[in-house]
């Protein structure tokens, strides 16, 4: 499936006015914008779906478009333009989501509430295979034997596309901390990929658009071998990405050297950003012109982290607009 075919999307009029929330530049990045749910915003919202447990999110998918749309309601209709509109802007592409009041892991089922409410604001969730279910919660541990660096503490995550192993492009992803001890260390890491310097280098280079194999270890529970070039397009030209250096195959002496190559530059980029993300808070991002990763834990036996996924797609009425004219 090519990039472009996934780019139909709507300008939505940006609001006069915001209700309920706060939006502004983070400190970090310029192109990152945090979106600060006020304390009174949050509680609203969980009286109007405390009627609904999670489980009716898992079982009934078109609740989850209505929690987004509760969610939006409450904000008096600014809330859906902003977040569409700021993960479509090239220039941006990115939101830190900080719900006021939320910072509790007794409250994690919460926590799922809300970060669904404003994914869906978006599009679809798509089935995540690792835990059966449209998201994943996991937990990082002092010691772990996991088969990727997902769950392993004491290194650096590589910076990556999510989705590199199904045949379904993944516009979104959203990144939750749900519980956090004994932790010194293990910011997210964020790339843009306009502000990598090495960009050109190897978005141009004859490998950018050779068709690579791609597989996943046992935990991530897909059997299936996938196939696509590492680098495509969007609407107007511009380069998006889906890699993932754990998961690629090379074929040969070739690919395997250029792929060593391209991950030591994206690991040496000057212009990669560390953001401290706190409990309850979610980061929100393009995933086809954002990479992510997360930098290493310092080590303690009582260290635990828990995080909640989400990964999808944009879904939007057939309009005459592309994703590329919301650009700045």
């Amino acid at each position: 499936m090519n990039a472009q075919t996934q780019i139909d999307a709507p300008v939505i009029p940006q609001p006069a006015a915001l209700y309920g929330f706060s939006l502004e530049r983070t400190a970090q990045s310029d192109r990152l914008l945090e979106l600060r749910f006020s304390k009174t915003t949050v509680q609203a919202f969980l009286e109007a779906v405390s009627e609904w447990p999670v489980q009716a999110l898992e079982y009934k998918s078109f609740l989850r478009f209505q929690f987004g749309k509760i969610l939006d309601d409450i904000c008096q209709g600014s809330l859906r333009p902003i977040v569409v509109n700021t993960l479509l802007d090239r220039s941006t592409g990115g939101l830190l989501v900080v719900p006021e009041g939320l910072d509790n892991v007794a409250q994690a089922e919460d926590m799922v509430k809300l970060s669904t409410a404003v994914a869906h604001l978006l599009g679809r969730s798509n089935y995540d295979a690792m835990s059966g279910q449209f998201y994943a919660r996991f937990v990082v541990e002092n010691i772990d034997n996991s088969d990727s660096y997902l769950r392993q503490p004491h290194r650096v995550m590589e910076l990556h596309n999510d989705g590199t192993f199904v045949n379904q492009i993944t516009d979104y992803v959203l990144m939750m901390k749900i519980d956090e001890q004994n932790m010194e260390g293990g910011n997210s890491l964020l790339q843009h990929l306009d502000d990598w310097q090495d960009l050109d280098l190897f978005y141009k280079h004859p490998l950018a658009r050779r068709v690579m194999r791609w597989t996943a270890p046992p935990s991530k529970n897909t059997r299936e071998d996938v196939f696509h070039a590492i680098f495509d397009t969007d609407a107007v030209g511009r380069p998006t990405m889906r890699y993932i250096d754990q998961f690629v195959q090379p074929e040969n002496f070739e690919e395997g050297t250029w792929l060593f190559q391209l991950g030591e530059s994206l690991e040496g980029s000057s212009t990669k950003v560390s953001i401290p993300v706190p409990v309850g808070s979610f980061l929100l991002i393009n995933n086809l012109f954002w990479l992510h990763g997360r930098d290493r834990f310092v080590a303690h036996p009582g260290l635990r982290r828990e995080l909640m996924r989400q990964r999808g797609y944009f879904s939007f009425p057939k309009v005459e607009h592309h994703r590329g004219q919301t650009s700045n």
